[in-house]
């Protein structure tokens, strides 16, 4: 690609992975506000662990309930129009969670209402992450060309990253020189408050980019759809591939399973290893895992912005390499590292060793991730599904990764009251049996056309 197209669809694609930020800034903002919701409504309150895990992981009953609604909107709605109804949910959960009381509540006074209102706008917001995480990889992957879409889409992941690297650095810079008693009271809403600001501005720049081509073919909108693919491709491969969505969208079934239950299982299983290797503790714990290892409070949160920038780091190396290594390889090399990083947190857990050795292999854990299963996994789902099932298969997918997020973090807590050592361990053994699953079922999608892949599972059907 040259010229306009490239700065066209690059241009598209920034737009689209602001929901990505939002989905990382809103998933990693409870970080620096754990603590806080937890003296104020939970120990306030005389609840234990299981509810506190609970409401630390509200959120994701949220995601789980977007991920379902998502095949819905995206084909009802649209992609575009699935995004924007994303933005607003938002913009609302974040007002909403900083200031809970607002309307029936007395603030400073902790009740079950209360509590019960802070969950109900943090799982609002978690509707909004939750059809964010499905649409953005599918529309970046509905607009990208083959040679460049996964990079394209592992874009998405590094503004997930980004979007929790900002949000640790807006944590820090409210909770720098404030009491704890401050923090306990006004900090932790302002945390969730700044999250409004990014969401305003991703349903402003929402206006300015065009629906997906393959849903404005789906829908007989074939004129606007050869408008768009002549913007990204030039004319000559625009109208090719118009050609091959029309006969894709014609020769396929509307049944779920027209191209066999394959797909749709490695479609959930990739989900959920992703989730089972444990990634989500290391991100909303992680102020809480440095404390424990002996850091102030200042430090824990300075610890947590070096954490996000070896994230970063690690995305951006995954951006460089998935579209020339292909995406196994790199999904068994990650397998391989987080496991290596899970097993020695959990030895050192069993000795009672906690210092700079832990933090190390916490890097190595999350370094793996980041360059492998965080961003790799969103590709694989954006490209495996054929055109006619894809809206209602990520659906799917991404609703099993929200699930399989709400159970690990929300069984975190306990889990750790029970044992260190094994709940690192236990994450370990999953980074294992996430090599194995890529190895023996995964199949390789590098270079190959969204269109290209109803073969691949009509042969294996």
């Amino acid at each position: 690609m040259k010229g306009h197209s490239s700065f066209y669809v690059v241009g598209i694609t920034m737009v689209a992975t602001l929901g990505g930020l939002l989905f990382g800034y809103d998933t990693a903002v409870i970080s620096g506000a754990e603590k806080s919701i937890q003296a104020y409504l939970i120990t306030g309150l005389g609840l234990g662990s299981l509810a506190h895990g609970a409401t630390i992981s509200s959120a994701l009953i949220g995601c789980i309930i977007g991920g379902m609604l998502s095949g819905i909107a995206a084909s009802k709605l649209g992609r575009k129009n699935s995004l924007m109804l994303a933005a607003f949910l938002f913009f609302f959960s974040s007002l909403g969670a900083g200031w809970p009381e607002t309307f029936f509540f007395t603030r400073g006074e902790p009740t079950m209402g209360l509590l019960l209102m802070f969950n109900f706008y943090r799982i609002v917001g978690g509707i909004g992450v939750g059809i964010a995480s499905a649409v953005c990889p599918m529309y970046i992957g509905e607009i990208a060309p083959a040679n460049i879409r996964g990079r394209l889409v592992s874009f998405n992941q590094f503004a997930i990253i980004f979007g929790m690297l900002v949000v640790y650095f807006v944590n820090y810079g409210i909770a720098h020189g404030q009491t704890i008693e401050w923090i306990n009271t006004i900090g932790w809403r302002w945390m969730f408050t700044s999250a409004a600001i990014p969401s305003a501005i991703f349903a402003i720049l929402l206006f300015f980019v065009p629906e997906t081509p393959r849903f404005l073919a789906l829908n007989n909108q074939d004129e606007e759809a050869l408008r768009i693919l002549t913007k990204i491709n030039g004319l000559d491969k625009a109208k090719e591939i118009l050609k091959e969505i029309r006969v894709s969208v014609e020769a396929s079934s509307e049944k779920l399973f027209a191209f066999g239950k394959l797909v749709i299982v490695i479609g959930i299983l990739l989900s959920v290893f992703q989730q089972f290797v444990g990634i989500n503790v290391a991100l909303y714990y992680a102020p809480r895992i440095f404390e424990s290892m002996g850091a102030a409070k200042d430090a824990s949160m300075l610890q947590t912005v070096v954490m996000g920038l070896v994230n970063v780091i690690f995305t951006v190396l995954a951006i460089m390499t998935v579209d020339k290594y292909g995406r196994k390889p790199l999904l068994m090399i990650g397998s391989i590292g987080m496991a290596i990083g899970m097993f020695a947190i959990g030895g050192l857990a069993f000795m009672h060793v906690i210092g700079i050795s832990t933090l190390i292999f916490i890097v190595i854990y999350t370094a793996s991730f980041m360059m492998s299963w965080g961003p790799i996994c969103w590709v694989l789902i954006s490209e495996i599904f054929p055109n006619k099932i894809r809206g209602r298969a990520i659906a799917i997918a991404v609703a099993a990764q929200w699930a399989a997020n709400y159970f690990i973090s929300s069984t975190y807590p306990a889990m750790m009251e029970f044992s260190g050592g094994v709940t690192y361990c236990f994450y370990g053994v999953m980074s294992v049996l996430s090599f194995i699953f890529v190895w023996k079922m995964v199949p390789e999608t590098k270079g190959k056309t969204l269109e290209a892949m109803e073969g691949l599972w009509l042969k294996k059907k």
